[in-house]
């Protein structure tokens, strides 16, 4: 029997959907992805876009490089695979009647569904609000600090430039006097 996670783990989000590729779909289904792909081709009218669709070659990559769908080492997509929402993937089992597809349909829709309770959940926490609101409290709070330190360090900047100036100027007048100063066992010939 399958497991709910083993499911998950081969839904996707591409184009703000969650869809399961042809080729997951066949290894559930234990049949060749040709055999799912030819099977819509003849009920085309059963798969409209909001059901299925193919994935452009942007998405493609995303998905190779996902941690899930990595291709076997040297192989090449000769296809863009088709991805299936779960509209998509409740219409294959009226197209792929076997008693496997049947079973492995049910566990399927049973991981979207929980997949949507998990995220409905997350959203809807109270605890994880609070945590967010608690975060952004803490970011208000780090930006006023960084902007008072900006503030106290130009500040300090300004008053360490006055100083430098006034020292250049005092040195200035030093060296524009000049002021010699007589070492006591020197002697003033005259």
């Amino acid at each position: 029997m399958l497991d709910t996670f083993s499911i998950q783990s081969k839904i996707y989000t591409i184009r703000g959907q969650k869809i399961m590729l042809d080729r997951d779909l066949a290894d559930l289904y234990q049949v060749p992805t040709r055999r799912i792909n030819e099977q819509v081709k003849r009920n085309l009218k059963r798969f409209p876009e909001d059901f299925m669709f193919q994935l452009s070659r942007e998405e493609c990559d995303m998905v190779s490089r996902s941690q899930n769908a990595t291709l076997k080492q040297g192989s090449n997509l000769k296809y863009q695979p088709y991805a299936f929402t779960e509209y998509g993937i409740v219409m294959l089992s009226s197209v792929l009647k076997s008693d496997i597809a049947i079973e492995v349909n049910k566990c399927i829709i049973k991981a979207f569904i929980e997949l949507r309770n998990t995220i409905e959940s997350i959203a809807n926490s109270k605890e994880l609000k609070i945590e967010v609101d608690n975060l952004h409290s803490k970011m208000k709070s780090l930006e006023m600090t960084q902007i008072v330190d900006r503030n106290s360090l130009n500040v300090k900047m300004t008053d360490l430039s006055k100083q430098v100036k006034e020292f250049a100027t005092l040195l200035n007048e030093f060296h524009n006097k000049a002021i010699i100063i007589q070492r006591p066992d020197e002697q003033i010939n005259e």
